[in-house]
């Protein structure tokens, strides 16, 4: 059922992104008048094919291997064009025109972006404030002198909304190696500067993750190990723990909040453990319980007993931020978070590129397919945010000037102009077999760091 999950979560993440892509081709070549015969889905053997009974009788196709799609158009270099059509032909058209209709896919996903965008600004976004746990030890963070509980107001004199910002602005000065200089309200209500040193931060290590050697982590307010939710069928349940129950102990442990339960569970996936619990009227009992096994991220086994803790949401209400926003105004933050995300896309493509940051960031798709499952299960808006990401990493992904993908069909219309003449037939078609060499290595890289990822 977990795969059935993940594999619908993955479908519905990237199949619209791919159907929103063709379409952008296939719109504006109509637009120019090209002719378009075949639009497909999905690579490999047909599934469902029809025809359009009316206009040009294009093929609809959906097709076995859901990685990506295509729009066929008329084109003298693949096939004989009647005399009658030639004007309809793609490679008849004007490098304007050519360059519209390579442009319009992954311009089509950047539009997808800010549409998701400004609908959950619409909507309304609660995240966790910027309240940092402790840092770990020697890193950069903990060097700076920051504590627990310390809320980061701004990065270089500029304000931090919420934890997710302060994740981007972090990062991308770390890749950068440059300065950080936060202003921070401590526990106590002062105000204070602290200063991250990035240049001396190595990027490359960290499993690829650029937030890893940062050092820093979301702050978690202590929860009292009051159960509030009991999962039916679980572990639990099984052990007669009730809503209201409170964890004293575990094993002779002592459990003082959630996250001290939530600790000794997981280290005991599969043992039988025993609690120490006091009901609500104050009453105590000793329960046996056996924690079931599951598969964590990075591949180990944890425990899990399927219980939520019972939660204050005023004694919450300070970590949190809740930010609603009229349809014009979600537009324009959609329109710059599609911007900001594709530009720090690129950054991180060139720093690759010179070794600034791991290859080791470069995932394949079955981190894909992964993650896409893990933010279905989180709700709507994580998935949401997921859908944006992968469609501006589409984007950004096709027009990179590469033989094969929209970038370089856009560099050969650009070559066009510049030269005043097409390129050589011969030329392109060897630097097609160079650009599918190049995105073959790249995809057999991004799944070997997939398999990295599962067995370090």
């Amino acid at each position: 059922m977990n795969i059935l999950h993940t594999a619908l979560a993955a479908v519905l993440a990237l199949g619209p992104l791919i159907v929103f892509h063709e379409l952008g081709h296939y719109a504006v070549a109509r637009l120019c008048g090209v002719k378009v015969l075949k639009f497909s889905i999905g690579f490999g053997r047909p599934l469902v094919r029809w025809r359009s009974a009316r206009g040009d009788r294009t093929e609809w196709i959906l097709a076995a291997i859901p990685l990506g799609g295509f729009v066929q158009m008329l084109d003298e270099r693949e096939a004989t064009v009647a005399v009658n059509e030639t004007h309809r032909a793609f490679n008849r058209q004007s490098p304007w025109r050519r360059m519209a209709i390579v442009v319009a896919g992954p311009l089509a996903n950047f539009v997808l972006a800010v549409l998701v965008y400004a609908g959950i600004y619409m909507h309304g976004v609660t995240e966790p404030r910027a309240f940092v746990a402790e840092p770990v030890a020697h890193s950069v963070a903990a060097q700076a002198g920051l504590q627990a509980g310390d809320l980061i107001a701004e990065v270089n004199g500029e304000p931090v909304r919420g934890w997710n910002e302060l994740r981007w602005v972090l990062v991308d000065l770390a890749i950068a190696g440059e300065t950080a200089t936060l202003v921070v309200e401590e526990p106590g209500g002062a105000r204070v500067r602290r200063v991250i040193d990035f240049s001396s931060l190595d990027r490359t290590v960290a499993g690829g993750d650029p937030w890893g050697p940062i050092g820093l982590s979301l702050y978690s307010p202590p929860v009292a190990p009051v159960v509030g939710v009991i999962e039916p069928g679980g572990a639990a349940e099984l052990a007669r723990l009730r809503e209201g129950d409170r964890v004293l102990e575990i094993d002779t442990e002592a459990v003082n909040t959630w996250s001290d339960l939530v600790r000794e569970v997981r280290r005991r996936p599969g043992r039988a453990a025993e609690l120490l619990v006091q009901a609500p009227d104050g009453t105590r009992r000793t329960l046996q319980i056996v924690p079931s096994s599951v598969t964590d991220r990075s591949g180990g086994l944890i425990g899990r007993i399927g219980v939520g803790p019972r939660v204050d949401p005023e004694a919450l209400r300070a970590y949190y931020l809740t930010e609603t926003f009229g349809p014009l105004d979600a537009l324009e933050r959609g329109l710059a978070k599609t911007g900001e995300v594709s530009l720090f896309s690129l950054r991180m493509l060139g720093r690759m590129l010179t070794g600034a940051v791991s290859w080791r960031n470069l995932s394949g798709p079955v981190s894909i397919v992964e993650h896409a499952g893990q933010t279905a299960s989180q709700g709507v808006l994580p998935f949401l945010l997921f859908v944006a990401l992968m469609s501006i990493s589409l984007g950004v992904l096709n027009l990179l000037p590469i033989p094969v993908l929209d970038g370089g069909h856009l560099l050969y219309c650009v070559c066009e102009v510049v030269r005043g003449r097409p390129l050589p037939d011969r030329f392109i078609e060897q630097a097609q077999r160079a650009g599918f060499a190049v995105l073959v290595a790249l995809m057999f890289f991004a799944i070997f760091n997939d398999i990295s990822r599962h067995f370090n």
